[in-house]
């Protein structure tokens, strides 16, 4: 077992030079019965937008507070010790430049032991810790939580979690091996795993609550007095708390190994084999079962030390900063003063998409939306899909009943385009076919004022082309959404070079209004997601016409980390949209992509896989296998994804230099947020350099230095 108060913990210091210091203050607060607590607010001196962070100087600091505390304890000055954070923000967790600059195995096994000494003094107190949950509470900032004997949360509260899974580590701070005993394995295994690869899914107060991590719940505006006389109640024993979610010897002995089990199996067949922290996460849950605290924090500390030298976790560092920051600030993005302000919106379609955009564009904008279409049943059927969407959100208690009248109001219908005069965003949703949509674009543009910013959502055509017919297609820009549309964050903003900077400022404002994060591009074959994903899609059914079976070909791409096989993608995307990129990319760029006849006969014969009656994949079709035998040079599982990687590190690198996007992290950014490339991977310029895929293509690397864990 490892003695923390004998570890020399200053070598830690040597990056710390730079760190937001979050400070631990302290006051006394004496209760109406006359007791006194040590109140500590944990605080960074910054406002909410800079939530409070863990570091080595905030950990050293917070030791020493705790131990001045202990003395106290010791003298009979105090009754407890309370954490709380500054306005609206316990802690966001440990600072994660601090773990990501970590130089060595021993400081990364330094970190968590760090976490653990400082952390472990809120049990040695010689009175009962507290720690008053004020709102933001994430990783080692939850930690903090239950490390302390009763743990109170603010109602309002929005974001508890232990997401470190989704960042390529696991809870090191005591998370794995307290949660558990708290709240019990199930519940457990549903903030630690399932909530994190959920797209970080965050716990609200109530469920942080209902779960047993809160002991009580109290409202914002009275939280810290409310928090402080329940405690003194509790140290009363005028209080019992009740921790009904606890778990027994019944779960131990039964409901524990079958629950990591389940866990197993399900991270098996939705994220395969290569996350390497949601397996590490599941082995520590297990092991929480039994054995003694020291020994469940010793197995945290040489996890975390692994999974912070590893490439996944600087992959994930790298993928988190270009959604949380590079995300926010678009390359190539206008000033957006030269942005048109839109006061309605036009769609032109009635169909699903069209539904859903016009769906979205009422919510977020809360304007007058129109949506047309070639006859008026159409246009009915679309009212009726849109309004019965916000029924839905109605019943869901996701809106008001104030809102929803106010969103039907605003949602109307029409077949004259007459009604689209006075609209400053049309939007089109109709048929992939290009004189269809340079049709629709020519005879609403005579409606339109001078200044009306058109968009149109093609995933493959020229955006240019579409604008053949226009007087004036400077106006026009490219508007590309990811299916579900509510759901994927990403618009590909595409730029002809017609398009002016005040309609790209515009398409770039009013995709900020939608709540999506956009991304500028050229007008090219696929854009960025597209052209990629053909890549990836024309190598699979290269090697399937080759003769390589399906399986095969699935299990050699999944180094990639990709969020479904080859097999599954075409599934999802449609066997006839797939043999139609295909096409696409072919035409564009013949020596580069492959064009499959049996893709097109797969498309014809309607099915690849073979599903149960809930939709369940249980293995290929028969018949679909048939029409793909034949071939008699089957590739090897080790060729089929050098080819891969090959060619995708060639066709990124002539991506980057035609200009496509600014950089190789806008590849990166728009892979993670429309096509679901894991983040463990970094997207997929930074797996292309550490396969070395990028120096046999091109003789470089997208990145210097490249994006990859410790070498010792």
């Amino acid at each position: 077992m490892t003695d923390y108060s004998t570890i020399d913990f200053s070598p830690l210091l040597a990056h710390a030079e730079d760190e937001v210091v979050t400070h631990s203050f302290v006051r006394d607060v004496t209760l109406p019965d006359g007791a006194v607590i040590a109140l500590l607010t944990l605080d960074n001196g910054r406002d909410h937008t800079r939530p409070n962070t863990l570091g080595p100087v905030t950990l050293l600091e917070l030791g020493a507070v705790l131990d001045a505390q202990r003395d106290r304890a010791s003298a009979g000055e105090i009754a407890a010790v309370a954490i709380t954070g500054k306005p609206f923000i316990l802690a966001a967790g440990a600072d994660l430049s601090k773990v990501s600059e970590v130089d060595s195995r021993d400081s990364a096994l330094l970190l968590g032991q760090l976490g653990h000494h400082v952390y472990g003094k809120l049990e040695t107190l010689g009175v009962p810790s507290f720690v008053f949950i004020n709102g933001l509470a994430l990783g080692g900032g939850l930690e903090i939580a239950l490390n302390a004997t009763y743990r109170t949360v603010d109602a309002s509260a929005p974001a508890i979690a232990l997401p470190e899974v989704f960042l390529g580590l696991i809870p090191g701070w005591g998370g794995a091996y307290l949660l558990p005993n708290l709240i019990g394995i199930e519940n457990a295994l549903k903030v630690v795993i399932e909530n994190p690869l959920k797209m970080n899914r965050m716990l609200k107060a109530s469920d942080a609550f209902d779960l047993g991590i809160a002991d009580a719940i109290f409202p914002a505006a009275s939280f810290l007095e409310d928090s402080l006389l329940w405690a003194g109640r509790v140290l009363a024993h005028k209080t019992t708390v009740d921790r009904k979610n606890t778990p027994g010897k019944v779960e131990r002995l039964v409901k524990w190994d079958a629950a990591v089990g389940i866990a197993r199996k399900m991270l098996e067949s939705k994220i395969g084999s290569v996350p390497v922290a949601p397996y590490l996460a599941l082995d520590l849950l297990k092991a929480a079962k039994s054995g003694t605290k020291a020994e469940a924090f010793a197995r945290e500390d040489e996890a975390l030390a692994t999974l912070a030298c590893g490439d996944q976790f600087q992959a994930s560092v790298y993928a988190f900063n270009l959604v949380q920051k590079r995300a926010k600030r678009p390359a190539g993005a206008p000033d957006k003063a030269l942005a048109h302000k839109v006061t309605k919106v036009g769609v032109i379609g009635a169909g699903l998409m069209a539904s859903q955009f016009a769906l979205l564009f009422v919510r977020r904008l809360q304007v007058p939306v129109v949506i047309t279409d070639l006859d008026q049943s159409r246009v009915d059927k679309g009212l009726d899909y849109i309004r019965g969407e916000i029924a839905t959100l109605l019943e869901k208690k996701r809106i008001s009943p104030d809102e929803a009248n106010r969103l039907n109001a605003l949602i109307s219908g029409t077949t004259d385009k007459g009604d689209f005069s006075d609209c400053d965003w049309v939007i089109e949703a109709v048929f992939e076919e290009l004189g269809v949509k340079q049709d629709v674009f020519a005879d609403v543009e005579q409606y339109l004022s001078d200044t009306a910013i058109l968009a149109t959502n093609t995933s493959s055509l020229s955006v240019e082309q579409i604008g053949a017919k226009l007087a004036h297609p400077e106006r026009l820009v490219g508007f590309h959404f990811f299916n579900p549309v509510a759901v994927m964050p990403l618009i590909e903003v595409v730029k002809t070079p017609h398009t002016t900077v005040e309609t790209l400022a515009t398409a770039m404002a009013t995709a900020a209004k939608l709540r999506k994060n956009a991304v500028i591009t050229r007008d090219t074959p696929g854009f960025v997601v597209n052209r990629v994903l053909a890549k990836v899609l024309g190598e699979a059914m290269f090697a399937v016409d080759s003769g390589t079976p399906f399986a095969v070909v699935d299990e050699a791409l999944a180094p990639l980390g990709l969020p479904m096989p080859p097999s599954q993608l075409l599934d999802l995307v449609g066997l006839k949209v797939g043999a139609h990129v295909l096409d696409t990319h072919h035409t564009a760029f013949p020596d580069r992509f492959y064009r499959s006849e049996n893709l097109h006969k797969l498309a014809e014969y309607g099915s690849l896989l073979d599903k149960d009656s809930k939709g369940r994949v249980k293995g290929f079709d028969k018949g679909a296998l048939k029409i793909v035998a034949g071939g008699e040079d089957p590739l090897t599982a080790d060729a089929i994804l050098r080819r891969l990687e090959d060619g995708l590190a060639d066709e990124i690198h002539r991506m980057l230099d035609d200009a496509v996007v600014e950089a190789a992290e806008d590849i990166d950014l728009c892979m993670i947020l429309g096509a679901g490339w894991p983040f463990h991977m970094g997207g997929v310029t930074p797996y292309l350099d550490r396969v070395g895929a990028s120096r046999r293509a091109f003789g470089g690397t997208f990145h210097d230095p490249e994006i990859r864990g410790i070498r010792d």
